[in-house]
């Protein structure tokens, strides 16, 4: 500080460097103490119990940093711990080592991702990213998108476009005619609901369409929905399809819903948030077959490729309709002849720099890597399903496709008014026994358990684990 001040020494990184010896100590502590919270995270428990979290409201005067650290250490052992091999609830993977370089580089460079001149170089690096992730999942030349904070942000920011194109609102809004509508699976996110509200159609505006024995939307329900709909006088312009269910991991069939939105000229968005990053595998990828033909594409890097959160991105496949139904330009910014402001094209004015780690887990990973972290899932996962099917007292919800397995215990000796209070104590019994952690989602009016395969550490000999300890309850209780 050029001026006596009641600030910590540290509190800034001087740019002349006055103080640079004093924050590389600091970081280098800091940073030591990620490493060893990470290492040691297979001795920890998946979810741990929260002990002594407390607040004492803001202080007068600034704090020193060794109790901040202290304190720091006691919030990190309490937190959710995905990197263990036992956490398997949700969607949730221990991050790549770029993409923790990546977050904290941002931090540093601290760049608003508004606008070109904010972010000069990374506001150029983030189009040439997404363009290449379209032409992954097969859009074309044309196709580009925009990272966001979130799945949700990214379903919202499709719909929007998709409302605005198909019903011409840009300018007027929705000013009366006949009610919109969108359509998806029962199953499908609510993110999909919240965007209509937000869009003001409504929770009315989504009409669910019904889901078959195997969790995926019913093709011949969509066509009766739709023509149901204009029948009622509604308007329907965007149909959502899902790939890769939030509680069974079901992926709707894109082609024939592709086909049935083209006939009525409806947007055909796919919510790839999960299973978009199938398009990474050769071996797997087939099953995205027809995702080629969406309009728009949400998919999350932060779940199957194991970038640190936030990391969304929508895709368009005509990225033009972005600019032409969305973008309102900033006067208060200046503007490129080349390049974009993405602030302007993107529901958020001010955005993270999520594309530092996204760039650096791919180039650090490549195609080749990630696909077999991709294929790993699926081993494991045809392990731990033959080990349902081999129990006739445990059931799947569904078949699955993904590295994600939805079942539930069916007892013998146990009424059926009885299964949710069952699976729950199994749930509780494998966290505090067993340090496994699996999710509890309420699945067609029952609690299921699920299990996500996302952690490369997680062995064949842990599933086999799982599985006897499961035994060893069923003939407990």
């Amino acid at each position: 500080m050029l001026a006596p001040s009641i600030l910590p020494a540290t509190a800034f990184v001087d740019p002349q460097g006055r103080n640079r010896a004093a924050v590389a100590a600091l970081l280098q502590q800091v940073a030591a103490q990620i490493v060893d919270y990470l290492a040691g995270a297979g001795h920890q428990v998946p979810l741990p119990q929260i002990t002594d979290v407390t607040f004492a409201g803001i202080p007068d005067q600034p704090t020193a940093i060794a109790p901040l650290l202290e304190t720091l250490g006691h919030l990190m052992a309490q937190a959710m711990n995905p990197a263990h091999p036992g956490y398997m609830g949700h969607m949730d993977p221990l991050p790549t080592t770029a993409s923790i370089v990546g977050d904290w580089a941002a931090a540093a460079l601290n760049n608003n991702m508004l606008s070109v001149e904010m972010s000069p170089a990374l506001s150029r690096l983030e189009p040439l990213l997404l363009a290449d992730l379209a032409r992954l999942f097969g859009l074309g030349e044309q196709a580009g998108g925009l990272l966001t904070s979130g799945g949700s942000l990214a379903n919202l920011q499709a719909l929007t476009v998709a409302r605005n194109v198909k019903l011409n609102c840009l300018q007027a809004g929705l000013a009366g005619g006949p009610p919109p509508v969108i359509f998806t699976s029962e199953l499908a996110h609510t993110s999909i609901q919240k965007a209509a509200m937000v869009l003001g159609l409504g929770l009315g505006g989504v009409v669910l369409v019904p889901a078959g024995a195997n969790a995926q939307m019913e093709v011949a329900a969509l066509e009766r929905a739709i023509e149901t709909a204009i029948a009622q006088g509604q308007r329907p312009f965007a149909v959502v399809a899902t790939a890769g269910t939030t509680v069974t991991g079901n992926i709707d069939p894109l082609a024939k819903i592709a086909a049935i939105a083209r006939h009525h000229d409806l947007w055909f968005h796919v919510d790839a948030a999960y299973g978009g990053a199938l398009a990474f595998s050769p071996t797997h990828c087939d099953r995205l077959a027809g995702i080629e033909q969406a309009d728009s594409i949400t998919f999350n890097p932060q779940k199957w490729l194991y970038v640190t959160k936030t990391c969304a991105s929508v895709l368009f496949r005509d990225l033009g309709l972005l600019h032409s139904h969305f973008r309102v330009s900033a006067p208060y910014m200046n503007t490129e002849s080349d390049w974009v402001n993405l602030g302007e094209l993107s529901v958020q004015g001010t955005r993270h720099t999520d594309v530092l780690k996204l760039w650096l887990t791919l180039q650090h990973l490549g195609k080749a890597g990630c696909a077999e972290l991709i294929e790993t899932s699926y081993r494991l996962t045809d392990h731990f399903v033959a080990q349902v099917r081999q129990r006739p007292y445990l059931e799947l919800a569904s078949d699955p496709e993904m590295n994600l397995i939805c079942f539930r215990g069916c007892p013998p000796g146990r009424s059926p008014d009885q299964g949710d209070a069952w699976n729950a104590a199994l749930q509780a019994h494998l966290l505090q026994q067993h340090q496994t952690f699996l999710s509890l989602p309420l699945f067609r009016g029952q609690r299921w358990l699920k299990a996500v395969l996302l952690n490369p550490f997680t062995t064949v000999a842990q599933v086999s684990a799982l599985f006897e300890a499961i035994d060893r309850f069923v003939d407990r209780f």
